[in-house]
């Protein structure tokens, strides 16, 4: 495993402005907005980008952004564009203004990264206030759902948010006083908010609360009717099994996910009240793949790992990360063609692109796509996401008998800074950090089930690297599906963070020495039942006399209470259900082939684990899962992909837990809402409240 933590005059070059020189052959043609400045606040503003470069190309464009005062920020990062005639045009640049008002700075920067050639074109937009005279404005989005409310500013060291009700006292939620989160005053630019959290064809009421010394002020009211959810968009159906009793967490963020499979419907991420009603959506206009939700994030925004044409117009299976607004605008972007450049830039082993490649021989690797999470609870706005990594292996690893080279499935764990550009990495493949991590997780570990991937099997990142010479077969080894920063890596509170992650297919969750960029990257630790190929590090107290008291095949690791305890987590249970010899099969009763949700305490002292609880879910779920202790000291459980009769479903669930039944009674569960299969789900206060985990 191999990490670095530097600044690069690469990726500074990323953002600097920089001039061509007069021996250039990369020249921006034109740079054109669709519409002229200035234009008002939430005004669609599509920047259109020609360029020439009389080298081979391709030729890859990025834009940033200078807020009014503020600093330059990159939006969307290097991606191909389309050549035609000897001209090059960027992909769209959609920019939607919402923050402030004033003068704004558009960069477009234009790179062929074969030469290394770069010019810059930088034009300048303004954007009006929509609230004038004083008045706040309240305005539509292209979201029927959510609203632009524009207030006029406020003073500095002041802080504002939105409160909002609807109107009628008739809908399930109407007696609920909702807010925005609280932002701060920045005169003398107005303040901009994307309302949501509201039900279709309602009307609301909502006004501008100010902030200033301790007291509160409450500006006029307005009224504010959303519009019918689009009929070309497929909404799933809820069913209530278990009425929920509990309003203090009155919102459960969905995220449904295609495979292909059983129903055939993309359906959109939604947020719904406890009885299925559906108060808010994302739908990313994709007929034929949908999105992964991997965190909402504090302010009204989300991460998404997203399908979308980037580098190869014939790869497009998880190429892009992407923060996108309530109103559904992409905040910011980068895909998986550029973050092969920058870890090629960084003398990255394992770099390569993907496609392509013909005939590889052992020791060809490449990353492929954005997979399972990303997270945004790093110090200083950082990110962490999950990158799958293939790479060949001599003929005969890990018991492979057909006589070829092998194809191994691992994973990557990439640190974004603040303009998404990479500044920490880590990969499971590379041993030059001096074997100690390598060595406590070599490649001949198999994993638990024997796991494998072909071309678009089911769960599976896109596999490359089969083909001609190659094992038919990819092994996949790891299956990371989650990330958790564990501020303070557990000790004092002037003590830097780690990572944490989650191995589905080793049973496994790991700490990774991170300590906020300046760890090595070597394990530290492995929690997980021991086996013939190697001891845990961890030994599991068995209070509740489970035969089987590990997790396994586990989602959705974190540590709640701000990494104080206890760990939550969904526990599939592939391998207590599968049968002999890899599981543990035959001694599955009733209740031991179902799910489990699980919260345990441990001790890196002892190295033990103790159960907290561990319901029982009444439903068995292969894959998937998510796990969320609320603040009132219940838990919320995702039981995604519950196959019964064919068909797919997907359950809500927050459950109470009593000393009475510490692994589930019927009278526990106050909430099972259940719809078509997800990946994940969160039950939450507000759509700008999100879990901490």
């Amino acid at each position: 495993m191999k990490t670095f933590n530097r600044t690069l005059p690469f990726l500074a070059g990323l953002l600097t402005v920089l001039s061509a020189p007069v021996f250039a052959t990369v020249t921006i043609k034109s740079m054109t907005p669709s519409h002229a400045s200035p234009e008002p606040i939430g005004k669609t503003i599509v920047w259109t980008v020609t360029a020439t470069d009389s080298n081979t190309g391709p030729l890859t464009f990025q834009f940033n952004i200078t807020p009014p005062g503020g600093k330059l920020t990159m939006l969307k990062d290097f991606n191909v564009g389309t050549l035609s005639a000897g001209i090059w045009t960027a992909n769209p640049f959609v920019w939607v203004p919402t923050e402030t008002n004033g003068v704004f700075k558009i960069e477009v920067v234009a790179k062929d990264f074969a030469s290394g050639q770069t010019v810059s074109r930088t034009a300048s937009f303004q954007v009006t206030p929509a609230a004038t005279g004083g008045n706040p404005v309240v305005e539509k989005t292209a979201n029927p759902l959510v609203a632009l409310f524009n207030a006029p500013s406020c003073p500095a060291g002041s802080n504002m948010r939105i409160a909002f009700q609807e109107q009628s006292g008739s809908l399930p939620l109407s007696s609920t006083l909702f807010f925005t989160n609280w932002a701060n005053c920045h005169p003398p630019g107005t303040m901009t908010f994307e309302v949501a959290g509201m039900y279709p064809s309602a009307t609301y009421n909502m006004y501008a609360q100010t902030l200033t010394g301790g007291t509160t002020t409450s500006g006029p009211t307005l009224t504010f009717t959303t519009g019918a959810l689009p009929e070309a968009i497929p909404f799933p159906k809820f069913t209530v099994k278990t009425p929920g009793a509990d309003t203090a967490y009155p919102i459960v963020i969905h995220n449904p996910i295609f495979f292909g499979t059983g129903e055939g419907h993309v359906y959109p991420d939604m947020a719904t009240d406890l009885a299925g009603n559906v108060i808010w959506y994302y739908y990313s206009n994709d007929t034929t793949h949908s999105d992964v939700l991997t965190r909402p994030l504090p302010g009204g925004s989300f991460l998404s790992l997203q399908d979308d044409i980037a580098w190869d117009p014939t790869v497009p299976d998880g190429q892009f990360l992407r923060q996108v607004d309530l109103a559904g605008n992409i905040v910011r972007e980068t895909n998986m063609g550029v973050i092969q450049q920058q870890l090629k830039a960084m003398g990255a082993v394992d770099w390569g692109p993907c496609v392509g490649v013909t005939n590889p021989a052992v020791g060809a690797a490449c990353p492929g796509a954005f997979h399972h999470d990303a997270i945004q609870t790093l110090p200083n706005g950082y990110t962490a996401a999950l990158v799958d990594l293939e790479k060949i292996f001599p003929a005969g690893t890990q018991g492979d008998t057909s006589g070829l080279p092998v194809d191994i499935v691992g994973d990557m764990i990439l640190v974004l800074d603040a303009n998404w550009q990479i500044v920490w990495y880590w990969d499971v493949f590379d041993p030059a950090d001096g074997g100690h991590g390598y060595a406590q997780m070599p490649v001949s570990r198999t994993a638990i089930l024997l796991d494998t991937c072909g071309t678009g099997t089911f769960g599976c990142p896109p596999i490359f690297l089969l083909g001609s010479g190659i094992a038919p077969l990819a092994h996949d080894w790891l299956h990371a599906n989650s990330l958790y920063y564990w501020p303070h890596g557990g000790g004092a509170d002037t003590q830097p963070g780690d990572i944490v992650w989650s191995s589905r297919n080793q049973d496994s969750v790991f700490k990774i020495d991170y300590k906020d960029g300046a760890g090595d990257g070597s394990i530290l630790w492995r929690m997980g039942p021991s086996d013939n190929r190697s001891p845990g590090d961890f030994t599991f107290n068995n209070v509740y006399g489970d035969a089987w008291p590990w997790f396994s095949h586990q989602h959705d690791v974190g540590i709640e209470n701000a990494g104080k305890g206890p760990m939550t987590l969904f526990d599939n249970g592939d391998t207590r259900i599968s049968p002999p010899p890899l599981g543990l099969g035959g001694g599955c009763g009733a209740h031991d082939c179902n799910s489990r949700g699980m919260a345990v305490t441990f001790s890196e002292r002892s190295l033990t684990v103790t159960p907290v609880v561990s319901f029982d879910l009444g439903y068995y779920s292969l894959a998937m899962g998510s796990a969320q202790l609320l603040g009132n000291g219940n838990y919320f459980f995702e039981n995604p992909i519950v196959i019964t009769g064919g068909i797919a479903t997907g359950y809500s669930m927050e459950i109470a837990p009593t000393p009475a039944a510490p692994q589930i009674g019927t009278a526990d569960v106050l909430l099972n809402l259940a719809a078509p299969k997800h990946y994940r789900g969160w039950q939450m206060q507000s759509l700008y409240a999100p879990p901490t985990t």
